[in-house]
């Protein structure tokens, strides 16, 4: 008999914004909260702007949370490292290490904040034997200047888009594993509890565009139809450290976060549904104009959706979920932590190349 083989060694390195030099990724993360941020913004004097940068402090921060906390059965995840644009010649001097494969990570369109050093960054690495995952989201194909240089080093890109941008697909090298995947939860697995008792209420969740009208429609109707029990977030999206406290309400309704509008975006979504499930809450959706989107985890009756515009469609997925039981609650919890999250998306595109 054949001895199993033992699992990869795995060391990520996620390249953060908000991040300075190469470090330890627990190190980092014990100092996100207190990171003076007023030097990254264009008016430390802005209070508004200051809160907007810290809520994306924060969330970039989670991502290198998820990270640093990757598992699979196949892989063995050595301590993940974490680097800014300051990190980059620590990184290319890191001793080789023949025992261990090095993934470099990067996320969004942030490829972008070191585009003049990553063609050359990249070729070092690449012939030193790293590989390069992007899990990019909005459309990085198309806008994503510096696409052209990423792509030909790419050994996986994971995108919300679709189709991929014509002369962005066939700058890709044809080693690379592409997965159509939107971006879903920047939450590490089964972190926070399920809640088994839950107040009764929705949880109406806020957004970057503010209170548009139509916002205001719905948040003005849900009053009327389920008096005393909306709880409406009017402004930006609820900040990483304050989602724990959000799933002790039974359900949290996620309407569009973004403006899908272009053809390439109509059939994606915001993670506000995959972070809401992940709580262990009952996540209502607004289709995209396109419609359809989400419909997998639809017609496992995973999430509940209604129409855009439709306010009677709205009450009655938003009183469907009130009515949801306890182990329907706990089944939608024990999916999106075990298959919903940033971090089981990568290990597994990592563990498949």
């Amino acid at each position: 008999m054949f001895a199993p083989l033992a699992p990869r060694r795995v060391r990520s390195v996620h390249f953060c914004p908000w991040a300075d030099g190469l470090e330890d990724a627990q190190t980092f993360l014990a100092r996100v909260p207190a990171l003076d941020i007023r030097n990254r913004v264009t008016d430390a004097n802005d209070p508004a702007l200051l809160r907007v940068a810290r809520l994306d402090c924060d969330w970039h921060g989670e991502n290198t949370r998820t990270f640093a906390a990757m598992k699979h059965a196949s892989l063995n995840f050595l301590p993940a490292l974490v680097t800014g644009a300051g990190g980059l010649l620590p990184l290319v001097q890191l001793p080789a290490a023949s025992d261990e494969e090095r993934w470099l990570i990067f996320d969004g369109q942030n490829p972008q904040k070191i585009a003049t050093a990553l063609g050359d960054l990249l070729t070092f690495l690449k012939r030193n034997g790293w590989r390069v995952l992007l899990y990019g989201f909005d459309e990085v194909s198309r806008t994503m200047p510096c696409f052209g240089q990423i792509a030909p080093h790419l050994d996986v890109l994971i995108h919300d888009e679709f189709p991929l941008d014509k002369r962005g697909r066939t700058s890709l090298s044809q080693c690379c594993r592409t997965i159509h995947r939107s971006w879903v939860a920047n939450i590490v697995p089964f972190a926070a509890p399920f809640v088994e008792e839950p107040e009764e209420k929705i949880f109406f969740l806020g957004s970057k565009l503010g209170l548009t009208d139509n916002r205001l429609f719905q948040i003005e109707f849900l009053e009327n139809k389920f008096p005393g029990r909306v709880v409406a977030s009017r402004d930006h999206s609820v900040a990483v450290a304050d989602r724990h406290q959000v799933n002790r309400y039974k359900v949290s309704l996620c309407p569009e976060g973004r403006k899908f509008t272009v053809p390439a975006m109509s059939a994606t979504h915001t993670d506000r549904p995959f972070w809401s499930g992940c709580l262990g809450m009952v996540p209502v959706s607004e289709n995209s104009r396109a419609g359809d989107r989400l419909e997998a985890l639809y017609r496992e009756g995973l999430i509940l959706r209604y129409e855009q515009g439709d306010l009677s469609s709205l009450g009655a997925a938003c009183e469907r979920a009130l009515a949801m039981s306890r182990e329907e609650r706990r089944r939608i919890y024990d999916h999106f932590n075990r298959h919903e999250t940033v971090g089981t998306v990568v290990a597994d595109a990592i563990a498949a190349s």
